[in-house]
């Protein structure tokens, strides 16, 4: 089964006026949906865009996988543990919050910055936080996030090119940039598309794509 959702059904949240704009895929905070709460591990993923300047102060998590993914400017992390680094497109973050950690997010660059960050639930609670950035990763390249029994693929396609869609209960595909073909639909930046139970299922880039796709 597939289940699309389009780019302009999601919540709309942030603070405008504080250069912070957000669109969120799933239930969060105000925004309450009882039929949208998750989707297998995944509990949130949410469209940022901030203003130069313009962030996040320091607020608290737990027992949340946090995974990031820039799309265009650079991404200031600052957490509790003492993890400061300057987050780029094509790179990988992952904050584990375990029993508790605080951080902080800003864009302190000019140019204004967009990212998708995605929160998953860990399947063991508490324990320490945890915190990994990967360099500049490659297409098709698994980054493994085993306290939440997941895996997010990068696919990066040329116009045309075809990739196949990994065999499992779960697969959440989202859409950063061009337009994807999955059957019977089309997929533009923003958009996303919910699969329980896909085997043997492809997706075919309509223009050249940068697609996230969780496995689960």
């Amino acid at each position: 089964m597939i289940q699309v959702r389009r780019a302009r059904e999601r919540y709309r949240g942030g603070e405008p006026e504080a250069g912070i704009e957000t669109r969120h895929a799933f239930s969060f905070g105000p925004h309450y949906d009882p039929d949208n709460l998750r989707f297998g591990a995944l509990v949130a993923c949410n469209e940022e865009r901030l203003a130069p300047g313009a962030g996040f102060d320091e607020h608290p998590h737990r027992d949340v996988e946090i995974v990031t993914w820039v799309v265009e400017g650079e991404l200031t992390h600052r957490d509790s543990a003492g993890n400061v680094s300057l987050v780029r497109p094509g790179d990988v973050q992952r904050l584990s919050a375990g029993g508790g950690v605080r951080h902080t997010e800003r864009n302190d660059g000019e140019e204004p910055l967009r990212f998708v960050q995605m929160w998953l639930e860990p399947s063991v609670q508490a324990g320490e936080p945890s915190y990994e950035i990967v360099r500049g990763i490659a297409d098709s390249t698994p980054y493994a996030l085993e306290r939440a029994g997941a895996v997010l693929h990068i696919r990066r396609l040329a116009e045309d090119e075809r990739g196949a869609l990994p065999g499992a209960e779960r697969v959440y595909v989202q859409v950063v940039r061009g337009q994807v073909r999955l059957p019977g639909e089309l997929l533009g930046p923003g958009d996303e598309a919910r699969i329980s139970g896909a085997r043997e299922l492809e997706m075919a880039a309509a223009a050249p794509a940068e697609v996230l796709v969780w496995e689960m």
